[in-house]
């Protein structure tokens, strides 16, 4: 299958004649042709399923192209999608205007159909890239999913993680793309264990000096493998230093203070909470009461933010004592798992990341864990 016949282009407006000249170069090419006539249904049709790439003039009946365009360009599931302004204006003005809205090219009116093609190939060929790069990351949750199978005692670890920091991230103000990165870090911090020996992970007993030497490589091994995609840029810093103190005393790098990055200390309070109030081979899962107290001693001692410290134990307590859902915690842990809204009253609950990667149907079917760590093999070997 051809780029071009796995595309989907929406053509944005309000001259049917307009419309009829851009199908026929769609069709000619392999595209497939979406249409629509005003800005609000292009805006409800791209929401529920979007294109590949946008053509939207800048006059239409309802709303303005502009409007369309920061609104396309604004949403977490649409701000890819490549916008091709359509536009019988030859002054400057306009394109900057444009530009301001986020546009990624222009095409002047009336159409020449060569140019037309031209930057049609150009934009869907972008727009594969992209697609490539969603796979990649997809793969690599995929192994951190993988990883986490391994061990049934940390079993929905992630998730529950992930919840939290990006809770605690949206509480003190955090800009979007930042309790994003919460999110996938959640799932990803511990992604570098794909690279320990199973003798070590697993290993009943206490650690050796030399075997926890090879644990504390583990977050330096993650980072690695999140390197070449820019998609994780913002997650590589808190699969790196997780691990790290405020007082020098962590690892893998022994970083101090405010060298410590603010996304790994939201991350390292949601791990440490989460390891101390579920159940571990070594011991069983202490009171939240308990954990509030270990974490507020490591924050007195200069190991943790006391600020952020405060804000999370406050977060876990207005979550348990509010209205909540019809959910039943199935832990110790008072922020919902997994299986529970996770969110406000009344607010409907967005996919999680496992879900809209498909990584929990990777789960569920990796019914023997020494199939998930097959899987887990073949999928670092693609990285490679």
């Amino acid at each position: 299958m051809t780029i071009a016949n796995q595309a989907r282009v929406l053509v944005v407006d309000d001259s049917e004649a307009h419309i009829r000249l851009v199908e026929r170069v769609l069709h000619d090419e392999g595209y497939e042709c979406l249409a629509d006539t005003c800005g609000r249904d292009a805006l409800a049709r791209a929401a529920a399923s979007p294109p590949d790439l946008m053509l939207l003039d800048l006059d239409l009946p309802d709303l303005s192209g502009l409007d369309v365009c920061r609104t396309i360009k604004a949403g977490v599931d649409t701000r890819l999608i490549p916008v091709l302004i359509i536009t019988g204006a030859a002054d400057g003005g306009s394109h900057l205007a444009a530009l301001e809205a986020g546009a990624d090219d222009f095409l002047a009116k009336p159409v020449d159909v060569a140019e037309l093609r031209a930057r049609l190939r150009s934009a869907v060929r972008l727009t594969h890239y992209i697609h490539e790069l969603d796979n990649a990351t997809a793969s690599i949750v995929m192994l951190g999913a993988a990883i986490e199978a391994r061990d049934r005692s940390t079993e929905g670890h992630c998730e529950r993680l992930a919840g939290m920091a990006s809770r605690l991230g949206r509480r003190i103000g955090l800009a979007e793309d930042d309790v994003r990165a919460l999110d996938r870090g959640g799932f990803l911090h511990d992604l570098g264990k794909v690279c320990v020996p199973d003798a070590v992970l697993f290993k009943p007993g206490p650690l050796t000096r030399a075997e926890f030497e090879v644990i504390k490589m583990h977050p330096l091994a993650g980072d690695r493998i999140c390197a070449p995609l820019r998609s994780l840029e913002r997650v590589r810093p808190i699969i790196r230093s997780h691990h790290e103190m405020l007082d020098g005393t962590g690892y893998p790098q022994g970083l101090r203070g405010s060298a410590v990055p603010l996304l790994a200390q939201i991350a390292a309070i949601a791990d440490v909470y989460d390891a101390l109030t579920t159940d571990r081979p070594y011991r069983g899962a202490l009171s939240p009461a308990r954990a509030y107290e270990i974490l507020r001693t490591e924050a007195l001692a200069g190991k943790r933010d006391g600020v952020l410290v405060t804000e999370f134990i406050e977060s876990c307590e207005s979550l348990s004592e509010g209205p909540g859902c019809d959910c039943a915690p199935q832990t110790l842990n008072p922020i919902l798992p997994s299986s529970c809204c996770g969110t406000d009253a009344g607010v409907p609950k967005p996919p999680t990341l496992f879900e809209a990667t498909g990584v929990q149907s990777f789960i569920d079917s990796a019914i023997q864990p020494r199939s998930v760590e097959a899987r887990a093999k073949r999928h670092v070997g693609g990285l490679r």
